[in-house]
This record gives C-alpha cells, sequence and structure tokens, in this order.
C-alpha cells in the first residue's frame, strides 16, 4: 500500500503539487496529466529521488524513518532515462542489482525479457531512445519492490517489446501483488493495461477520474 498525507511540493516560491490524503492498495493504477502538470515530480517524490514536504510510506515503511528499507520497496523508470556516457548496461546493472538484492537468475532473465544481450556490453553513448528505454525498464525491474513506477514506458520501444513489457508487468502484479503506477500519454486500449482506477494531475492536486 502507498500512502501519502500532507503533501506538498514546491520549486522556490511556485507550488507544483499538493495532496493531502493518498491512499492506494496493491493494483494497476494510470497516473494521467498534461504536459508539465507534475507526474514526473510525484513519481519522483515517491520513488525518493526528490524531498518535499509531508510523509509517504510503502508497506507501512516510512521514507524518513528509513529510508533504506523505503528505498528497497520502489523502483522507478524515467521517461527518458540518461546514463553517464561511459556506462554499459552490464556496468549500469552490476551497480543497482545488489542494492536492490536481485539475483544473477532475474537479471539473466530480464536481459532476455528486454532483449539487451546484443549491447549488453556497449557503452550507452551509442545507443538509440529505444535502447536507452529499454536500459531505464530493465533497471527498475531489478529485486523485489512493492511499487514500480513506469513514466511514459510504452514511448520508443517496438511493438515486441511493449508486448513482452505488458506481460511483464500482469505476470508480476498477479503473482507477485506488485503495484503499478504508470504516466502514459496513451488510450487504455493501446497500452493493453486493465488499470483499477484512473487519476488525473490538474489544478496542482491528483483527482480519481
Amino acid at each position: 500500500m502507498i500512502q501519502l498525507s500532507n503533501y506538498h511540493k514546491s520549486y522556490g516560491q511556485k507550488e507544483i503539487l499538493s495532496i493531502s490524503e493518498l491512499h492506494l492498495a496493491p493494483g494497476l493504477y494510470w497516473i494521467k496529466g498534461v504536459n508539465g502538470s507534475g507526474k514526473s515530480t510525484l513519481f519522483k517524490s515517491i520513488a525518493g529521488i526528490i524531498d518535499f514536504k509531508g510523509e509517504c510510506s510503502v508497506d507501512n515503511v516510512n521514507i524518513r524513518k528509513a529510508p533504506i528499507k523505503y528505498r528497497e520497496k520502489v523502483n522507478y523508470a524515467e521517461a527518458e532515462p540518461l546514463f553517464p556516457d561511459f556506462l554499459t548496461i552490464k556496468d549500469l546493472a552490476e551497480f543497482v542489482a545488489p542494492t536492490k538484492k536481485a539475483t544473477k537468475e532475474q537479471l539473466q532473465q530480464l536481459i532476455q525479457v528486454f532483449g539487451v544481450i546484443d549491447y549488453y556490453n556497449d557503452r550507452v553513448s551509442t545507443f538509440s531512445s529505444g535502447m536507452l528505454k529499454k536500459t531505464g525498464l530493465l533497471l527498475a525491474f531489478l529485486g523485489n519492490p512493492s511499487v514500480i513506477i513506469l513514466d511514459e514506458p510504452f514511448i520508443t520501444i517496438d511493438q515486441q517489446s511493449t508486448e513482452k513489457l505488458v506481460k511483464l508487468i500482469m505476470d508480476l502484479h498477479q503473482n507477485k501483488n506488485i503495484t503499478f503506477l504508470v504516466a502514459t500519454h496513451m488510450d487504455t486500449e493501446y497500452s493493453h493495461l486493465p488499470y483499477d482506477k484512473v487519476f488525473t494531475i490538474a489544478n496542482k492536486t491528483l483527482l480519481e477520474t
């Protein structure tokens, strides 16, 4: 379960988001909003990447009271991931996997799912946007999180990869009860995911739609 209370995020004097209370049971959730509405800000807050005012817990683990344990429970994939040019997927995976307590078997499975084996040892400076996207997605599925946050996961990847991603999401949700927060501009008929609820970020807050 994700719990937010008295959440506020501002950049300087500009308020971006304010959410008094949010309680999400395990499920699949679609977060909508126009560009600049605050979707990525909310995601990065829940993922523990940026600071904010208020409280956030996942499975009753509070981000402020137990930050390391909390971050083991939440994984995040950016819409347009960027990595240091000199690193390879292998470098990134071998750095992230231990922090997420991922097994070698799980890593090998994800390498196959996302089809990155042919450029696993290449520097990311040579990657296309689709290859970068698959790298970010692979890292987001490492470990045993309770929540996986995916920001625009279906852009820049091919149809076959989209289908594999949808299958992976459904398998993990149904078999491991992992919660997914997904931001996408694609209609549900194209994203293929049976969302439990849809939320829209508008007027600097989050509304169920």
